[in-house]
């Protein structure tokens, strides 16, 4: 059963103490790169330079408090909390850390994706300070969900009973030119060499913001380190400011900085030099925000970080065509400069952040478990990382994940990808790109799919070799359905159904087909997301398969094309009742006709967590079991049961590790009856959170939820800010895209389905159905769903929050359903619609007469009574 920590409601998860140490929360916009908020409320992980930068911290870059109560003295701190040990540096810690500044004694943060808050604790400061950071965040809105800005707003709070006169400044280094390597460092005196040189600062003043334009006149606009940053302020009160902090010598620039700062908490400009950075340098530069605050009276200063670098650079490929490409980004197409970026979001702030916390109070109201809404939102912010990046064209691209400093297992990877639905679910309109790049671009004229794509996109040229995996392109014929089913677009449907038609025929019609003898169970060389290729028929391939099958058939009937439907319903019929027939061994289902005594990199008989991960996609789009219903629940149970260790202490693996000592985790596969081959595929042993998402969504799908909820409850375990930080899952690289897996939890735990196409949307709550709330999407709206049993009366609302939600039909589970209802009434507003109830299942289907449009602030609501 699951514990009560597992089933108590705390969406914002806290972290405090030793916690603190891993936690890098990153803010930024889809596309544009990162910095991170550490735990003590540091910027760290300057990930903006179109590169993976794990642990790149540019130097002299803080923010600072100067306060001082009337007739007292002033106390000036680093608004950090003071770090814990170790504190081992074989120089020292850098000055450019500026660790030997006092800091604030603690700090706690809380955290629900993308709203992360730090609130310090210090005896000796006359004011309380809390750090609330975040990035715009909005579902359905890539333009405002891909802006590359941090946003980050201290509250200063007088608790006392005396004016305290406040100055909040932030520290930043002009870094155009850099290109997100971690610098050489001498152990005293000036830096080695760097791409660095001929930087500007400029302060500029508008009516609704101030602050400092970083600007660098060394490259031109189309070369790679050509680009901007700014540091601005939208506090309309009086500001300071200093463009340089020009001192020659060691560290005599910080040294001034901090005694004029620390004097009178205002800056002295009038020593800035004006000049441009010489080559190899740059210069730092400082914005501060002056205020009197009154007893028991709070005041905020919100500051904005922005970044604008066009020119991505492709560092990851060996290939001619590509390698040292340029890639222009989206986001350089939609602004100038990153003052221009502040400008937007200047303008824009208020439905920025109102829409922004929309959405985070609609996930967190919902009544799952708080561990389901940390995965779901947490591993959400893969998007926005390195992970991910958005083309001029608008196109969206993945790597698997992120090496510290370039991009891992470019791109696109069909197979791993199958595990994502964040992006998907968020922001679907990306995700369709991804499905033109796939059926377009990467799959040939007899249907071979290439399972990685080369960037920029050029002919004839195979990002994944002569290897198609068998996996990634039956899954993207189900993605293919998935988008179909949430956006409702028949003519991009339309567009890709012949490309999609040759990938899934590619199965049975090419040389050494999959499916050679054609009887829908795979059994030809099948490469696959374990990087290596399975031989003969197995479950996790062919459950794929017939996932493939039942969603092209349907697209077959959308399209007119009745043959082909015919055919994959016969293929799919066949194959179904042979992989039960053949594959089932009582418990779970096996791979057969492989000697794995003789051929490396097998499964055989073993007890394979992602048997069934074409079964766990078909339940997400909404195309129901595509096996026997007993067999798959039976088979979930095994996998829990024999894969899944309260702890791996006497756990023996000589493969990567990803959980380990007394930590539970889910393993990718065992051999309860015996059996194992002396060299299993490369990952048997290891522990991927991705899969564990993926499998604790499918148990919560056939009803077996506490299961599920174990499991989720061992992953978020396992990153709780000191072991790992809770926002960078990883495996072949950090924010590895499988871990989107986690968003399938929502749509498992809500019942949720939908179809655009049919105007229908689908609610069957599998926890406390009585008291149900839960955030919902679709390719048109997003919102939130409620649900209430009292008695005799089911009561439910569907509240859009934003985007419109047309509808024809809504089902839901409802008590007593097998009896027709007693009264059912539908009414929006002021206003009562005519509805047709049919029993559907255990539920309801209602239809209204007309088509209803649910928008924001006009909920639908449903009761519906028992006789």
């Amino acid at each position: 059963m699951a514990s009560a920590k597992t089933r108590k409601r705390n969406p914002y998860r806290t972290f405090e103490g030793p916690a603190l140490a891993e936690i890098a929360f990153p803010l930024g916009g889809i596309g544009t790169g990162t910095v991170s908020l550490g735990g003590y409320g540091n910027l760290r992980d300057w990930e903006i330079f179109n590169r993976p930068s794990k642990g790149l911290l540019l130097p002299y870059t803080f923010f600072a408090i100067r306060c001082r109560p009337r007739g007292a003295r002033p106390i000036t701190r680093v608004l950090e909390a003071r770090r814990r040990p170790p504190y081992t540096s074989s120089h020292g810690l850098a000055p450019a850390q500026v660790m030997g500044l006092p800091r604030l004694a603690r700090a706690t943060v809380q955290a629900c994706y993308p709203l992360i808050t730090v609130r310090f604790r210090d005896k000796h400061l006359p004011v309380r300070v809390e750090l609330e950071a975040f990035n715009p965040f909005i579902p359905l809105n890539e333009k405002d969900s891909g802006l590359p800005v941090a946003v980050l707003r201290y509250t200063v709070t007088n608790p006392g009973k005396r004016l305290v006169d406040v100055s909040v400044v932030g520290s930043l280094q002009n870094a155009v030119g850099q290109d997100g390597q971690i610098p050489r460092t001498a152990c005293c005196g000036p830096a080695a060499k760097t791409g660095l040189g001929a930087n500007r600062n400029e302060y500029v003043e508008l009516p609704n913001l101030a602050g400092l334009r970083m600007t660098g006149s060394k490259y031109a606009p189309d070369q790679p380190p050509f680009g901007s940053m700014a540091l601005a302020t939208l506090y309309d009160g009086q500001k300071t400011y200093l463009t340089d902090w020009a001192e020659p010598g060691w560290w005599d620039a910080c040294q001034r900085f901090w005694d004029d700062f620390s004097d009178d908490g205002r800056l002295d400009n009038a020593r800035a030099s004006g000049d441009p950075s010489p080559d190899g340098q740059t210069h730092q530069a400082s914005l501060g925000c002056i205020a009197t605050i009154p007893p028991r009276a709070k005041r905020q200063f919100t500051f904005l970080i922005a970044w604008h670098f066009p020119n991505r650079v492709n560092t990851w490929n060996t290939q001619a065509a590509v390698a040292g490409k340029i890639i222009r980004n989206w986001y350089a197409t939609q602004f100038n400069d990153a003052w221009d970026v502040c400008r937007y979001v200047a303008d824009e702030f208020d439905r920025l952040e109102s829409q922004t916390r929309r959405f985070v109070d609609t996930l967190a109201a919902g009544t799952l478990p708080p561990a389901v809404i940390d995965a779901a939102g947490s591993q959400a912010s893969t998007i926005r990382t390195n992970t991910c990046f958005r083309a001029e064209d608008g196109r969206f691209y993945g790597f698997e994940g992120c090496s510290d400093h370039v991009g891992c297992c470019p791109m696109n990877c069909t197979h791993v990808w199958n595990y994502e639905q964040a992006v998907a679910h968020l922001f679907p309109t990306l995700e369709r790109t991804m499905r033109l790049t796939d059926f377009e671009h990467n799959t040939e004229d007899d249907g071979f799919m290439t399972f990685r794509t080369l960037v920029p996109l050029c002919e004839d040229l195979r990002g994944s070799g002569d290897l198609a995996a068998a996996d990634g392109q039956m899954g993207c014929l189900l993605k293919l359905y998935r988008e179909w089913q949430l956006s409702g677009d028949r003519q991009w449907l339309a567009r890709l159904y012949p490309h999609a038609k040759r990938a899934l025929e590619y199965a049975f019609n090419h040389d050494g087909a999959w499916d050679a003898d054609r009887d829908g169970v795979m059994e030809g060389v099948q490469h696959n997301t374990y990087d290596i290729e399975f031989r003969g028929p197995n479950p996790m391939m062919s459950a794929l398969y017939l996932g493939a099958l039942r969603a092209m058939a349907a697209i077959a009937r959308e399209m007119n094309d009745p043959q082909a439907a015919d055919d994959y319903d016969k293929l799919f019929a066949s194959g179904s009742a042979k992989l039960d027939q053949t594959l089932w061994n009582g418990a779970y289902y096996v791979q057969k006709d492989v000697d794995v005594t003789k051929r490396k990199y097998q499964f055989g008989q073993g007890c394979l967590t992602d048997q069934l991960l074409g079964q766990w996609f078909c339940h997400v789009a909404g195309l129901g079991h595509v096996l026997r219903p007993k067999r798959v629940r039976k088979a979930l149970r095994s996998i829990f049961k024999h894969n899944f260790r309260e702890s791996l202490a006497d756990h023996a693996s000589v493969q990567r590790a990803y959980a380990l000592n007394d930590e539970a985790g889910l393993l990718l596969c065992t051999w309860p009856n015996g059996g194992r081959p002396p060299f299993p595929f490369p990952y048997a042993d290891e522990v991927w959170t991705g899969c564990e998402y993926q499998l604790a969504a499918h148990l919560i799908y056939e009803g077996l939820v506490d299961q599920g909820l174990r499991i989720v409850q061992a992953v978020r375990d396992r990153h709780d800010g000191l072991r790992r930080n809770p926002w960078n899952e990883f495996e072949c690289g950090s924010h590895y895209a499988r871990a989107m897996s986690s968003w399938s939890l929502l749509t498992a735990l809500s019942g949720f389905a939908y179809s655009a196409p049919e105007q229908r949307i689908s609610f069957a709550p599998r926890i406390t159905p009585r008291d149900f709330r839960c955030l919902f999407t679709t390719g048109s709206a997003w919102g939130l769903f409620t649900q209430k049993q009292k008695a005799r009366t089911l009561t439910a609302t569907i509240d859009v929050r934003y985007g419109e939600l047309p509808l024809r039909q809504l089902d839901l589970t409802c008590p007593g359903a097998k009896r027709p209802p007693g009264r059912c009434k539908l009414s929006q507003g002021k206003r009562s619609l005519d509805v047709e109830v049919h029993r559907q299942g255990a539920g309801l289907a209602l239809s209204p007469y007309d088509v209803v449009t649910v928008v924001p602030d006009s909920p639908l609501r449903i009761v519906v009574e028992k006789k």
